[in-house]
């Protein structure tokens, strides 16, 4: 698996989004549910060589919605994107390098604490919450959250959970629909009064096992720091490449 598959994913993955814009080799993905950049931002085609014309384009789309023009992408499968952008006005907002596991790396065994499925609306108001919580209100839960997590286990990605001693959720973890063959594992959070149990790897873990067993031939994510990095390498992830988010600014 290269950065071309990671890019490949990451535009197939934009297409599932309700509202699709794709300009000038660009693909933009929009909720209109959330404003939030992350769910709302597009991305390149592998090999994209957009003018300065296409990025306004692009940067109108983002405009008439009333958001910030953002993007996520691997640079090495769109080289030629950075510099007109950076022309036109983006900045780096982040560069996070990401990992990838395959089956046979796969880390057996991992299931320190059990691992659930998400089955009710509480479950999944629970899990919204704490990932919230996890993510120290980086994003507020709410029914809208709940919602989307539900949708995505219904549509062919997962949703996984440890339960808390009073039913709720200790921490959880989301992995997308597969596309091109791979799948991006995300919002790998556990809630502070439940960290150093192994909850995190155990959510990991299950996801990416059920990920395998439909037949992903691989699974990748982004890591924030080197505390998470140890966790997943343990799980059987490796470094393969890294992606940049841009915004513009101003």
């Amino acid at each position: 698996m290269g950065t071309t598959d990671v890019q490949s994913f990451a535009v197939a993955n934009l297409r599932r989004r309700p509202v699709l814009i794709e300009t000038g080799g660009f693909v933009a993905g929009f909720d209109p549910g959330t404003t939030s950049p992350y769910i709302n931002y597009a991305t390149p085609l592998p090999g994209a060589r957009p003018t300065a014309r296409e990025v306004l384009e692009l940067i109108k789309a983002f405009q008439i919605r009333e958001l910030t023009p953002r993007l996520e992408f691997a640079p090495d499968a769109a080289p030629a994107v950075e510099a007109v952008l950076r022309e036109a006005g983006f900045g780096v907002e982040a560069t996070h390098e990401y990992l990838v596991c395959t089956p046979e790396r796969l880390a057996r065994g991992m299931a320190a604490v059990p691992v659930a499925v998400p089955a009710t609306d509480e479950d999944y108001r629970a899990i919204d919450a704490a990932l919230s919580e996890a993510f120290a209100s980086a994003f507020t839960a709410s029914e809208e959250g709940a919602a989307r997590l539900r949708r995505l286990q219904e549509d062919g990605g997962a949703v996984r959970f440890v339960r808390a001693p009073d039913g709720g959720c200790a921490g959880a973890a989301t992995c997308s629909a597969p596309a091109v063959g791979t799948a991006e594992l995300a919002g790998v959070g556990t809630r502070p009064a439940f960290r150093g149990r192994g909850i995190a790897a155990a959510v990991t873990a299950a996801l990416t096992g059920t990920m395998f067993a439909r037949g992903t031939r691989s699974v990748w994510l982004e890591y924030s720091g080197e505390g998470s990095r140890r966790v997943y390498e343990r799980v059987g992830f490796r470094p393969r490449g890294t992606r940049l988010y841009m915004r513009l600014e101003g």
